[in-house]
Formats: structure tokens, C-alpha cells, sequence
């Protein structure tokens, strides 16, 4: 019964901190490239000041 109501609500969801970064890891190149988006992303890329 709730099913479409939930589909939708998840269609309008923002994504989460963690998705954003697995996205933004996910996007790399090379080895090298993965090595700085990790250090980015340590160094609070995606998390709230």
C-alpha cells in the first residue's frame, strides 16, 4: 500500500554525506587520483563546517 508513496520519497531524497563521497571516489581516474580524492575527502570535503 505504501510502496509508491515510498518510491517517491526516495526519488526526492538528497543524497547522504557517505553517498556523495563513495560517488565522488568512485569518479576517479587512476591510482594517483584516487589517492588525492581520499585525501580530500579526509580532510572534510563533504562534511558540514
Amino acid at each position: 500500500m505504501f510502496d509508491p508513496i515510498r518510491k517517491i520519497a526516495r526519488a526526492f531524497r538528497a543524497p547522504t554525506t557517505q553517498e556523495r563521497e563513495i560517488a565522488y571516489l568512485n569518479g576517479s581516474l587512476d591510482r594517483i587520483d584516487l589517492e588525492f580524492r581520499q585525501r580530500q575527502v579526509d580532510r572534510g570535503l563533504f562534511r558540514n563546517r
